[in-house]
């Protein structure tokens, strides 16, 4: 019984002790929603990180993907890589 008593005044004197605290963001905050609809209108390089217009920062975009080609792998490599995802898949699909 005692504890009980004890436990209430602490709950209590905590309640009186603790201010309220507010779950809202400051009034100067910008809303989520809002730089989700901002439209992106400058970027920069990823040369040389210098500011780019939307338009420049989209031909530097197709420029550099006319340029690279995708590293081709041997056809041993190649082999390997999917003999290991069917062990892998194999592993998957059974218990032992």
């Amino acid at each position: 019984m005692e504890k009980g008593i004890f436990f209430s005044i602490c709950l209590g004197l905590m309640g009186w002790v603790t201010q309220p605290t507010l779950a809202l963001p400051p009034p100067d905050d910008v809303p989520e929603e809002v730089w989700r609809t901002e439209i992106i209108t400058e970027a920069r390089s990823p040369i040389d990180g210098e500011l780019l217009t939307a338009a420049e920062y989209a031909q530097l975009k197709a420029e550099l993907a006319q340029r690279s080609t995708p590293p081709e792998l041997a056809t041993e490599i190649q082999q390997t890589v999917f003999i290991l995802k069917l062990v892998d898949l194999w592993q998957t699909l059974t218990p032992f």
